[in-house]
């Protein structure tokens, strides 16, 4: 079979750079982000493949990644590939990592649709896709979900890709899920939320707020007015698109420990939620808060901070809950 382009099987893209490579920021607007979002936006997190196959019983994927060198710690670690259909992991194969490979996926039967997840680390592009014995055809379009927050957004923790809570919830609701979740930061930039306005978008959410207690200190008073600021940039670009505030999840190490301004993690989560709730009041009924503490007990957590897989599921089976009546 004739390789085929992969853009119309790639789902989950927000902007492409200059060599054509799926980016979570725009490549023309950087210099206004701080770097700790710029390097985590290189990763295309997210990304993935969705088709349906006529015949064919196995998938291959042309595709070019970063080889850590030969000190470094994660050099004998697998390009890890999933195959996906109908809400669960029906296939994977792993990969020796090389600049340049090609991963294959047996299918099952039936045709699909299936969805592919390809790692995530070393910045893999896909090339080229075809069918084995038999055609692919891209996936029909679903509505998108721009979901921004952190390294929990990001999916840290989850065991693979697909159990981060974005891709669980978005495969719950038939959503597109663009994941713009960056590890470390997520602090309210402004630059971020006039991105995100130029992006199209049916459904958005923002998970921000917990590396306001750390990474950049905040104070309520500081918070409020950031996340107000936030909404009214992102509003520009997405007036009545319904939006979804989810707050900071549970952190017992920052809930009553203040921060260098004398914040606990608790008094900036109720910031947070009285900014949404006063915008609501004002006026933007397509605005929903979802307040994070109470979704997750200290047993949903790997380190203390970042979800496992229990507790990404926790957070996906919430966020569906409060997303669902509004999509």
């Amino acid at each position: 079979m004739t390789w085929l382009d992969p853009e119309p099987f790639l789902r989950g893209v927000a902007w492409r750079d200059a060599k054509g490579r799926p980016v979570r920021a725009d490549p023309d607007d950087l210099a206004r982000l701080p770097w700790d979002i710029a390097e985590r936006a290189r990763l295309p997190i997210g990304v993935r493949l969705e088709f349906a196959a006529a015949g064919a019983s196995a998938v291959e994927i042309h595709y070019r990644a970063e080889v850590p060198a030969p000190t470094e710690s994660m050099r004998s670690l697998a390009h890890t590939f999933a195959l996906w259909a109908d809400g669960r992991r029906v296939h994977e194969t792993a990969v020796t990592p090389a600049e340049e490979a090609v991963a294959v996926l047996e299918l099952p039967p039936g045709g699909g649709p299936f969805t592919v997840h390809p790692p995530q680390d070393r910045s893999p592009r896909i090339l080229a896709v075809r069918g084995v014995g038999g055609a692919l055809a891209p996936a029909p379009r679903r509505p998108r979900w721009l979901v921004h927050g952190d390294s929990i957004t990001e999916g840290w923790w989850s065991t693979r890709p697909a159990h981060a809570w974005p891709a669980v919830a978005g495969r719950a609701l038939g959503l597109e899920t663009v994941n713009l979740g960056y590890a470390g930061a997520a602090r309210g930039e402004l630059a971020t939320a006039e991105q995100m306005a130029t992006r199209p978008a049916d459904v958005l959410t923002l998970a921000f707020g917990t590396n306001c207690w750390s990474g950049v200190p905040s104070s309520p008073e500081l918070l409020y007015e950031t996340t107000r600021a936030f909404l009214t940039l992102l509003r520009r670009g997405h007036p009545r698109t319904p939006l979804l505030l989810l707050s900071p999840l549970l952190h017992p190490e920052a809930e009553h420990t203040p921060n260098a301004l004398g914040a606990t993690l608790s008094a900036l989560r109720e910031a947070m939620e009285a900014a949404a709730r006063d915008r609501v009041k004002d006026g933007d009924s397509h605005l929903h808060v979802l307040p994070g503490r109470p979704l997750l007990r200290p047993e949903d957590l790997a380190d203390g901070l970042h979800p496992n897989d229990r507790g990404h599921e926790k957070i996906a089976q919430a966020v569906t809950e409060a997303l669902a009546p509004h999509i």
